[in-house]
């Protein structure tokens, strides 16, 4: 059974489609990848074999070039309106068999709008795609490989016997939310965060560590000295760092103070 269908139209990206499929072949065996003019033997029957392939794939590659909305049936109309068109009827039963579609893009093709789609394949707008550049031929070829063995994990032996060595994170771009321990901290990547910050202290621009606080609703303690509440009819929140006592007080309109605090010992009020 091939477990990833390649689909493409032929006025458009063919060669990519050949290209990619090959290189597929490569890593994961002819067994496991389906491209309609090489798995497809002489006297089989077309539609059969093509139908069968594209229902018991578990991954169905589109590869979308930029001439693959523009191509017309030999009436003049749109190719992909036409219920007999093979690319429209390929993607189609992916999408009715369960299989993963992944739209390859290529080269500086514009993502896929549900707008410029048949209503039946508007879904595919909303799949999430992946590009193809012959610039990064290699690069790209191996993200998608990585891809698609994060996907269907049994083709990790496959690989592994074809002498194809996966990143060591085969996961997909902005899926990843990982710690590095470095000094026994653990450090997190702020790119990889969906995080809407609204106050507090901190900064998520690039990696960050320590304490973040966030719209803090009382008194604060950051590090290892005292912190002191007052018996003011409006006391200010107070912090403590670096082992230094020290009084701080902020409104939400800017104004500020800052008072240090010494010789209290006492870790109740004053």
């Amino acid at each position: 059974m091939h477990l990833i269908f390649v689909n493409y139209r032929t006025e458009d990206e063919e060669a990519t489609a050949t290209l990619v499929e090959r290189e597929l072949s490569r890593i994961f065996g002819d067994e496991n990848v389906f491209r309609a003019s090489k798995s497809i033997g002489p006297g089989s029957r077309y539609p059969q074999e093509i139908l069968t392939a594209v229902r018991r794939c578990r991954v169905l590659l589109a590869v979308v070039g930029p001439r693959w909305l523009e191509a017309r049936s030999a009436d003049g109309a749109t190719a992909l309106e036409n219920p007999d068109d093979w690319t429209r009827r390929e993607i189609l039963e992916a999408f009715v068999s369960g299989a993963v579609v992944i739209p390859v893009l290529v080269a500086r093709t514009e993502r896929l709008r549900a707008a410029d789609l048949p209503p039946e394949l508007g879904v595919l707008a909303d799949c999430q795609y992946r590009r193809f550049d012959h610039r990064n031929a290699d690069a790209d070829l191996s993200r998608l490989a990585d891809d698609l063995i994060g996907l269907l994990p049994e083709l990790a032996e496959a690989a592994r016997r074809n002498g194809y060595a996966p990143r060591a994170s085969a996961r997909a771009e902005g899926e990843r939310v990982g710690d590095d321990q470095e000094n026994g901290t653990a450090r997190v990547r702020a790119d990889v965060i969906n995080h809407r910050q609204r106050g507090g202290i901190g900064n998520l621009n690039g990696d960050f560590s320590g304490t973040f606080i966030s719209e803090p609703q009382g008194p604060v303690h950051t590090g290892n000295g005292h912190i002191f509440q007052t018996p003011e009819p409006h006391p200010d929140p107070r912090f403590s760092r670096a082992g230094r006592d020290i009084a701080h007080g902020a409104d939400n309109r800017g104004a500020s103070r800052q008072r240090s605090i010494r010789g209290r010992r006492s870790a109740g009020t004053e």
